[in-house]
């Protein structure tokens, strides 16, 4: 099983610590892309902040983001699951799992991200800025850098297992798994129920992933299939609703009604 989350777009930046080594990063054919993506954004924070600014919808309160990405070749780096935070990640609490968890984190999880492509849990890497939906000078949308790029990574890290989606709109644009990995797809959507009607909320939707992530782990189950997965949710205590099968996967359906 290969779970996919999106990164956060907050993160702690590390106090102290040896700077990133590119080739010491997880999923080493992706390296080229990185050099490239990060060389394009290190260059335009660096020789025009005010241009960077925008091109990060960053407010002018946030010109110390524009000069961290300027420095990130010699910016202190630290385990990735410590870097990446907010509402899923708090839920996760990937301190706070078992050695096997946490085990089972390292090669089960990775991280979608608009500067890395994907990274592991245990990949040291600086705090960043970079949202998906960005478009780099010389580059265009960081989207399209990766689409072509991480297709055969992710289908290799996959193996024979099941996909477990739970990236958002903007990084599930980085790459869509093509109709032959169907069957062995599923995506989580979050729906919060009140009073009968039910909608995406962000809040819920980020926390129950996180907890969705951090009981799989802890409980250990690999399932093969979306149905499967359904069914070990059920288990875990979740309402779980099975969408019908289509060329993207199936969709999963958690419905929940309070945080």
């Amino acid at each position: 099983m290969l779970i996919l989350l999106p990164p956060s777009e907050g993160k702690t930046a590390p106090r102290r610590g040896a700077p990133l080594d590119p080739t010491a990063l997880s999923l080493p054919d992706l390296a080229p892309t990185r050099e490239k993506v990060m060389g394009a954004l290190v260059a335009l924070c660096r020789d025009d902040p005010a241009r960077a600014s925008e091109v990060l919808g960053l407010s002018a309160g946030q010109a110390d983001l524009v000069e961290r990405n300027a420095d990130l070749p010699t910016a202190p780096a630290a385990r990735a699951d410590r870097v990446y935070s907010g509402v899923l990640y708090d839920a996760l609490d990937l301190s706070t799992l078992s050695t096997a968890a946490k085990r089972r984190a390292g090669s089960r999880v990775a991280v979608t991200s608009a500067l890395f492509g994907l990274v592991r849990f245990g990949d040291r890497i600086p705090a960043y800025r970079l949202s998906g939906d960005a478009s780099l000078p010389g580059l265009g949308p960081v989207a399209g850098v990766w689409r072509d790029a991480l297709g055969p990574v992710v289908t290799d890290a996959l193996g024979r297992g099941l996909l477990v989606d739970l990236r958002s709109t903007v990084y599930a644009a980085f790459w869509r798994p093509p109709a032959d990995l169907a069957p062995r797809v599923a995506t989580v959507r979050v729906l919060h129920e009140v009073g009968g009607t039910r909608k995406v909320v962000s809040h819920f939707n980020k926390a129950t992933k996180g907890r969705i992530v951090r009981a799989l782990l802890e409980d250990g189950a690999d399932p093969a299939t979306p149905e499967a997965l359904a069914d070990v949710l059920r288990r875990l205590g979740w309402s779980v609703e099975v969408g019908r099968p289509g060329t993207k996967g199936t969709q999963l359906d958690v419905v929940v009604h309070e945080l």
